[in-house]
């Protein structure tokens, strides 16, 4: 019996090379309408804008101007994990990303595990990107209009105060909330609407990158980045534990990698596109990080970051000593990070999407919808627990969170492909190979992100445990019992 149970969890969902997934996994399939442009875009819009826009504010003042190394750390353990992606988007073209990619190699129980780490990362990520927007949307009315948004309308509930969590009765923040409504509209129109208008909006916050760091370069002063390294170890930020800790906060700005593959069902020719379309993404994502970043750091003292509302429209404001910047950067923000939120969004409907079809969660989230050919009411009930967190929850308690379910998910992608490579051992080797053979790229992403989830706080690592259990109470209770893979053993 115990060995009946361990084969249950242990039970692989086999993709055949060269079989649509649409005829592997069964149920209601969508439409192929990416390119790789648009593949593209999708990957850097869901990334570009976190690091950069809100994460300064939160990273700097643990590593200082060594945050630039932070920013390296991360970027090079996402190049490392986008390698083990690239070939298993290629291999494994489906939607759900690394939930997919773990039920074909290790098993069922770690799919659950993983899309549970998806799902908080997606979740997470978007309440906290939409709570930035908010302070941009903020600063942009101060400064144009000359009105803002009355505090009891624009603050949490529950705020992160000096001695921990503090409830503020009588507040809730109600711009995250209306973005949220506004991505979750644009996503049951359609993928390829979606994506258009997307690509649109990464365009636009490139260009506003590049103009930040003309005006930023302006006024750049290089004793900026001395001490390079946090003096401060007062609260264990000190040298290189900065770093470690700021590379886990910024981190979770990497998963727009996640939500390329993600796509992986609705690409057109997914195995050449979906492995060139993160890659490109990541080398994209890594320019404009690193230039941003030296940009701001020149132009404003590392002890201004803390706290600061807008951050990069406050620096421009400074720098020039005048609104007008902070207005082209405020609006470029709101625009841009709309990408965002909605892309955050999206790629967690298409987990919910792929777990339902495998029978591990209730039908309604595979159900699509016949005019738009989009699961319109998994979309209703993401946006809806999304805007509540993003409505009531500080963005202080997010930024964690949303690293360590990114850095999971990283883990177990570089896992899975030598026990893809094994088990496909005798498959022809078309498509996109990790170099240096199956074991040293893998092993070295995996290590990266240990290293990195050592920096993150002990109140993150309590709430992942309790969110991991529930999950897997979940799995035992109802996913296991309903696996599509157990009904057709059953049958």
């Amino acid at each position: 019996m115990t060995k009946t149970f361990l084969q249950q969890l242990g039970r692989t969902k086999p993709v055949e090379r060269g079989v649509p997934v649409e005829s592997v996994h069964g149920g209601d399939a969508l439409k192929r309408t990416l390119g790789l442009f648009p593949l593209t875009m999708i990957g850097v819009g869901s990334t570009i804008g976190t690091g950069i826009f809100f994460t300064m504010v939160e990273a700097v003042p643990k590593a200082g101007p060594s945050v630039i190394l932070s920013f390296l750390i991360a970027a090079a353990t996402a190049g490392l994990t986008a390698l083990c992606y690239a070939e298993l988007s290629a291999r494994i073209p489906a939607s759900g990303s690394s939930y997919s990619f773990a039920y074909a190699t290790i098993g069922e129980f770690a799919a659950f595990v993983m899309a549970a780490c998806l799902l908080l990362e997606y979740g997470l990520a978007a309440s906290a990107t939409a709570i930035g927007w908010s302070d941009y949307l903020n600063n942009f009315m101060q400064n144009a209009l000359h009105w803002q948004i009355p505090a009891a309308l624009r603050s949490p509930l529950i705020v992160s105060g000096p001695n921990g969590a503090e409830i503020h009765p009588g507040r809730f923040n109600l711009p995250p909330v209306i973005l949220i409504v506004l991505c979750g509209i644009l996503l049951s129109r359609g993928t390829k609407e979606s994506a258009t208008t997307n690509a649109i909006m990464v365009l636009i916050k490139l260009g506003i990158l590049v103009f930040f760091a003309v005006l930023a370069f302006s006024g750049f002063d290089s004793k900026n980045f001395f001490p390079f390294f946090n003096p401060d170890q007062s609260k264990g930020f000190g040298g290189m534990l900065g770093v470690t800790a700021a590379a886990g906060t910024v981190f979770f700005s990497f998963i727009g990698l996640d939500t390329v593959a993600c796509a992986g069902e609705e690409v057109r020719n997914p195995k050449r596109n979906v492995p060139i379309g993160i890659i490109a993404a990541l080398l994209i994502v890594t320019v404009f990080y690193m230039l941003v970043a030296v940009a701001a750091i020149g132009a404003q003292p590392a002890a201004k970051f803390a706290g600061q509302e807008a951050g990069l429209s406050v620096i421009l404001q400074n720098v020039t000593g005048q609104a007008w910047p902070a207005i082209v950067l405020s609006l470029g923000a709101v625009i841009s990070v709309f990408s965002v939120t909605l892309l955050s969004i999206y790629g967690q409907t298409r987990i919910l999407y792929a777990i339902s079809r495998d029978g591990l969660i209730p039908h309604l989230f595979q159900r699509i919808n016949v005019r738009t050919c989009t699961p319109v009411g998994n979309t209703v009930i993401v946006c809806a627990i999304v805007s509540l967190v993003a409505g009531f929850v500080d963005s202080d308690f997010l930024w964690d969170m949303v690293s360590m379910g990114t850095l999971t998910a990283f883990s177990v992608v570089s896992i899975a492909v030598p026990v893809l490579r094994y088990k496909q051992a005798s498959a022809p080797t078309d498509g996109f190979r990790v170099p240096f053979g199956p074991y040293l790229v893998p092993g070295l992403s995996v290590a990266a992100c240990i290293f990195i989830m050592k920096g993150l706080s002990v109140m993150t690592m309590r709430v992942f445990v309790i969110w991991m259990a529930f999950a897997i109470l979940t799995y035992l209770i109802y996913g296991m019992r309903h696996s599509r893979l157990n009904m057709a053993r059953a049958a």
